[in-house]
């Protein structure tokens, strides 16, 4: 069967009403996680309300963060393995049973126990996020892969901004009450990936190819220079994209400014982000991905070194973050996107890669934010604009000039029979 491809734009509403409804489930378990991630925002708070030193607290989230990243890799493996469904039960449940045993292990007598359980929670819990970009490429019509990534970002988005209100909430009640809600929630998405979302095994090469390629492991990646510069490209993104919530408040604070600017730039940064980031990627959707990648990455660190202007008008922040947030709209999408359009028997490994990039700058991004500040002081922001367009070059040069309908075989899904079907485009 084959679809013509028109450079028209497609519409949000089209989209959404095209979306399968497994997707839709998919990100509804997304979303439900997401709403009580409370783990590395509260760790520490909880911990010391707990009677633990910062030390400990401090120890306790970096195993966690440790966690995480090597769990992105643990989950493109099972997904590999045992397929996207089953990782995001397997994952989501084990997930939940550590989380509920958090609070009956935070006592000062129990630190290991308490460091092994928490890293272990990372690295469970993290090990759905590469099955879930997997099973969104296979059950989204390729046509409208990269809007789907941009549906599964707001709704984390969405999560991430509630997130902090439900837990407000929540700590009048009981501190507790942050892991076992956690628990819930990760048990309600397994519950929900069991019963509503089929198994989809796609097959896009012969099986001598796929086999030689599976036997390989994570080598094919390693081979892959091209791959190597996109996600170089994802690691220094990562790593400016967090400078607004770590650098941006040492600099309000030293310049003597009122937390106000910073609550502000927190809540323009969510609003645009939930408000335009669909409409902006309907617009890039046809275009080459590399462009895409490339001239996103670049405003994206131009708003960051836009920074720089708020010793002249602290007003300056909000549209240095509107400019900072249109960047991340451009080209997160399509990026995020990328690494599920290489074939099935490699795939899961690619996603997997990407994410614990993203996870590694997300973990780093901080202590060297903290360190930069430090030794440059304001010097940071127009470091940050020349490492912008760095990224934007490897983007480029990493990325494949291609639209995102051009990606590969369009995969329709037979939810009935639990399988994918390939036709050609």
């Amino acid at each position: 069967m084959s679809e013509v491809t028109t450079p028209e734009r497609p519409a949000v509403l089209t989209v959404l009403r095209e979306t399968p409804a497994p997707v839709r489930f998919l990100l509804l378990g997304v979303l439900i996680n997401q709403l009580t991630a409370f783990v590395q925002t509260f760790l520490v708070l909880y911990l010391t309300h707990r009677g633990f030193s910062v030390g400990a607290a401090g120890i306790t989230l970096a195993a966690y963060s440790a966690g995480a990243v090597f769990g992105t890799m643990l989950g493109g493996e099972l997904t590999q393995r045992l397929g996207p469904r089953r990782t995001i039960v397997a994952a989501m449940t084990g997930s939940g049973i550590l989380l509920a045993a958090v609070p009956l292990v935070s006592r000062t007598e129990m630190l290991p126990v308490l460091v092994c359980t928490v890293a272990a929670a990372g690295l469970i819990g993290q090990a759905a996020r590469p099955a879930a970009a997997v099973l969104l490429s296979d059950l989204m019509p390729s046509r409208h892969r990269v809007m789907a990534f941009s549906m599964m970002r707001i709704a984390m988005n969405i999560g991430a901004a509630v997130a902090p209100l439900v837990a407000a909430g929540v700590i009048l009640l009981n501190w507790n009450l942050l892991y076992w809600l956690n628990a819930v929630a990760a048990l309600a998405y397994a519950a929900i990936a069991l019963t509503l979302i089929p198994a989809v095994h796609v097959a896009h090469e012969q099986p001598e190819e796929a086999a030689s390629q599976r036997n390989s492991g994570y080598g094919v990646i390693l081979r892959d220079r091209r791959y190597g510069l996109f996600l170089m490209s994802v690691l220094i993104g990562t790593l400016i994209y967090v400078q607004y919530t770590v650098a941006l408040p040492l600099n309000l604070v030293r310049d003597g400014r009122s937390t106000a600017w910073y609550s502000a730039v927190l809540v323009t940064a969510s609003v645009v982000l939930i408000a335009f980031e669909l409409k902006i990627t309907s617009f890039v959707v046809h275009r080459r991905g590399d462009l895409v990648g490339a001239v996103g990455t670049a405003i994206m660190g131009a708003g960051v070194a836009g920074y720089a202007l708020i010793g002249y008008a602290v007003p300056l922040v909000l549209p240095a973050t509107a400019v900072f947030v249109l960047g991340v709209m451009i080209n997160g999408p399509t990026m995020f996107a990328y690494p599920s359009s290489f074939p099935a028997s490699v795939k899961a490994r690619y996603v997997a890669t990407h994410q614990a990039v993203f996870g590694l700058g997300l973990a780093v991004g901080p202590i060297l934010g903290v360190a930069a500040w430090q030794w440059l002081g304001t010097g940071i922001w127009p470091l940050c604009g020349a490492l912008g367009l760095f990224a934007a070059w490897c983007a480029y040069a990493g990325m494949p000039g291609r639209t995102a309908s051009d990606a590969e075989p369009e995969t329709v899904v037979d939810v009935a029979a639990g399988e994918a079907l390939t036709e050609s485009a």
